[in-house]
Parts: structure tokens; sequence; C-alpha cells
């Protein structure tokens, strides 16, 4: 089986940083594309940062520039780098991976149970 797990939120002030990760475990032949995605109470559910297996990212407008994903391939595992955070970044976290148990696999995607970051005074 595989397992995503989230580790690194928190409560910090307006203008602190967090580090979120997100550590890929069991069977795992390769990871492509992997994300960061966050729900704040009801909204939808939003892509925050995504990241290739070769590097290439994309953000969301309202963090561009504040946050940094990363990965290390040889871990299976991502990071994202939170800075300047604002009270509108409160949200429940979710990584998602899109991966191959087996060289023959097809691409599934999983998601991670999430990691709450609140922002607050």
């Amino acid at each position: 089986q595989v397992q995503l797990v989230e580790s690194g939120g928190g409560l910090v002030q307006p203008g602190g940083s967090l580090r979120l990760s997100c550590a890929g475990s069991g069977n795992i032949f390769s990871v492509d594309v992997m994300g960061w995605y966050r729900q704040a109470p009801g909204k939808q559910r939003e892509m925050v940062a995504d990241i290739t297996r070769s590097g290439n990212t994309n953000y969301l407008d309202s963090v561009k520039g504040r946050f940094t994903i990363s990965r290390d391939n040889t871990k299976n595992t991502m990071y994202l780098q939170m800075n300047s955070l604002q009270a509108e970044d409160t949200a429940v976290y979710y990584c998602n991976a899109a991966l191959r148990m087996y060289a023959t696999s097809p691409l599934r995607i999983y998601w991670g149970q999430g990691t709450q970051v609140t922002v607050s005074s």
C-alpha cells in the first residue's frame, strides 16, 4: 500500500513561517507530479503549488513570492516553505502525488490526510 503523510502544520502569527513536509511510503516505484492543496472552511479545495519530477513548479497567484515548493526524489518527499503567512492562508493543507506502485502500473493519484495551518494573532 501507499501512504502520503503530511507534517509541519500548526498555529503561527501573521508574518510568520511554517514548513510543511509530505512523505510517501509503501510500495512506490516512481512519483510524477506532486502538489500541495488547501481547503478553508466553507471554500473549495484549491491548488497551492505543484512540482514535476524535474523540478518545474506552478503556484497559486496569491502565494507567489511567499511560498516555495521543493522535493527530494530520493526520499519521495515534498516540502512547502511558507513565509509571510497571512490569515487568508488558514486552511487544511493536503499533499497529492501521481505515482506508480510498479514499473507497469498506471499513474494513480494519492492524497494525504491533511495538516491544519492556522494564521492568527
